[in-house]
């Protein structure tokens, strides 16, 4: 078997874990040179006990909470973020809660940075079908993260929000990425059980996805199998008040996010994208209704990737029965689980999958799926038969 040439690049990954991680995070901002920093998060999180653990353990360097973190990290809050930054003349930003207030306090840090608007700086689809991602220059706040749900977004340095028609804007820069993840029992403890289970789900497929790609590379692929290990192992417990589960799941969704840098995701995480704002169901729950379609189309070219999943999740043939493919592996998992199966059952409408489709083609991810897609007619086959 010949040996394809790869490349691995893995930036600083500082990762606290445990009841003493918020002793690290004064240790931190002091070795990051931060003396105000702003906690972002939800409206919920900003009235939680959990919060004063954090405040006492920063001490004089807390600067203030702003609570405009949204579901979808809508333009509008990300401003509202980037506003308080700058009148409290905040030196870091602390993300605590799931992926939105991640994703929030990273593009609040874009705009405040660049000072433009975020329309000016997403990455665009140009009309010979290449994307075009600007390079933002501009220094940007340290941000630090303190995790509540399992959401891959806490290792990223790419930010998605959206505008006031619901159009998504993609961000990239590598200056956002997280400075250090501070795991602690007490704020993951806090967050509801289907948010827990839905960033779960979306983790499970993004790791799912990046492990069929025929780009994964030997570092990524390790992280990405013990990604769904743990994920296979704590899913069920983890949507209950079981703590370590939980614990376990955050832990595997930044293995995950990690593990997805290099080959990227697919085609489910096009289409939840797509899908999100269409919709009241979460992106994990959407995910896992396309998966399994999207594996099936990608199947000609991403076969050979097949035993890597099935051994991460540990589904063999019984005796004498043939070894199941990896979309089986995969659709008996989630079929065991309490969660809609078809799109209809959250809320999409059949006459939305035209729009759907056409926006799923103007995302930048779409140009990393394992297998092309010529058309949205393709899309819409996919869309019909997840229906």
């Amino acid at each position: 078997m010949s040996v394809r040439s790869y490349q691995f690049l893995a930036p600083e990954l500082r990762v606290f874990h445990g009841a003493e991680s918020l002793a690290a995070l004064k240790r931190e901002l002091d070795r990051n040179g931060c003396r105000r920093a702003v906690v972002v998060c939800g409206r919920t999180m900003s009235r939680s006990e959990a919060l004063d653990l954090l405040r006492d353990a920063i001490g004089p360097c807390f600067a203030g909470v702003t609570p405009a973190a949204r579901e979808h990290s809508p333009v509008c809050a990300v401003e509202e973020v980037a506003r308080f930054l700058r009148e409290v003349h905040a030196d870091a930003a602390i993300a605590v809660g799931g992926g939105s207030a991640a994703v929030s306090a990273r593009a609040a840090a874009i705009r405040l940075g660049e000072d433009r608007a975020l329309a000016q700086l997403c990455t665009r689809r140009l009309a010979d079908g290449r994307f075009d991602s600007p390079r933002l220059t501009a220094p940007k706040l340290p941000q630090f993260i303190v995790p509540t749900t399992p959401s891959t977004a806490f290792a990223k340095a790419g930010s998605a929000v959206h505008d006031a028609g619901g159009q998504r804007l993609a961000l990239f820069d590598p200056k956002t990425r997280a400075r250090a993840i501070f795991v602690h029992p007490d704020f993951v403890a806090t967050a509801p059980p289907q948010l827990v289970q839905s960033a779960a789900l979306n983790a499970f497929a993004n790791a799912v996805e990046a492990l069929a790609s025929p780009k994964c590379d030997p570092f990524s692929e390790a992280l990405l199998m013990h990604a769904l290990r743990l994920i296979k192992a704590n899913l069920r417990a983890g949507s209950s008040d079981e703590l370590g589960a939980r614990e376990s799941l955050v832990v595997a969704a930044i293995l995950c996010g990690r593990g997805t840098e290099q080959g990227g995701t697919g085609l489910a995480s096009v289409l939840s994208h797509a899908i999100g704002h269409r919709s009241h169901a979460a992106n994990g729950i959407v995910n896992a209704i396309v998966l399994p379609h999207t594996m099936r189309y990608n199947a000609p070219v991403t076969h050979e990737r097949d035993d890597a999943i099935i051994a991460a999740l540990g589904e063999r043939a019984v005796s004498g029965a043939a070894t199941p493919s990896a979309s089986a592996a995969v659709e008996g998992i989630l079929a065991m689980l309490p969660v809609p199966r078809m799109l209809r059952e959250v809320g999409v409408a059949r006459g939305d999958l035209g729009a759907i489709a056409r926006a799923a083609m103007a995302d930048w991810f779409i140009s990393r799926n394992a297998r092309p897609v010529a058309d949205v007619g393709v899309l819409l086959e996919l869309l019909e038969a997840a229906w």
